[in-house]
């Protein structure tokens, strides 16, 4: 038996799944999370062969989670759901070490199946989401623009960060100022989206 952890936070989603995985002999939802801070906690307390995560979670992305849910329980093997327009964070998914990815329109039988060769230890890749995914270069944030720019993506303001960073808030804009110009973007919330979209955050 299979046992699966399954972190997805649309409800309609989550629910599809889990009944499509019912419906396999071999495999076991043990749990269920809605937010990426739950996926450790839950996994540690049901241990799970393999996690399904998406990407896109509240609170704590999936990408984060997943590489935090490797280093604390590395025999769970992780399964990323990812859509096809989100080569950046494949890359960004790829650089954690992490192997095993669903594009979310597959087949529902291929559901299944994935999850069958990553318990075995098996790569599950997309080859044109991984050539998708090495078409976007290095991030050309510096390590200071990419948590400045993290921040502001967690929805704090200028005064917040440079109080968490023990910065300037003059600095702290310079900072954004220069994270908007090397993304190309119009502002600050488009700088998040280029940089989220190409795995640099």
């Amino acid at each position: 038996m299979i046992k699966v952890l399954l972190a997805e936070d649309m409800h309609m989603i989550r629910a599809a799944l889990t009944a499509l995985l019912r419906l396999e002999s071999d495999i076991h939802v043990v749990a269920e999370v809605t937010r990426g801070d739950e996926i450790v906690p839950r996994a540690l307390q049901t241990e799970p062969d393999v996690a399904i995560v998406d990407i896109d979670l509240p609170v704590v992305d999936g990408i984060t989670a997943a590489a935090e849910l490797r280093a604390r329980r590395p025999q769970t093997r992780i399964l990323v759901l990812t859509a096809m327009g989100q080569p950046g964070q494949v890359r960004r998914a790829l650089h954690h070490g992490i192997e095993a990815f669903l594009v979310k329109d597959a087949p529902g039988d291929r559901l299944a199946d994935a999850i069958r060769r990553t318990a075995a230890g098996l790569r599950v890749l997309d080859p044109e989401l991984v050539a998708a995914a090495m078409e976007y270069g290095e991030s050309p944030l510096t390590q200071r623009e990419t948590t400045v720019l993290r921040e502001a993506a967690r929805g704090a303001s200028a005064e917040e960060i440079a109080q968490r960073l023990h910065l300037s808030t003059g600095t702290v804009r310079n900072y954004l100022t220069g994270a908007i110009t090397k993304t190309g973007a119009r502002n600050k919330i488009d700088a998040i989206r280029i940089a989220q979209d190409a795995g640099w955050l």
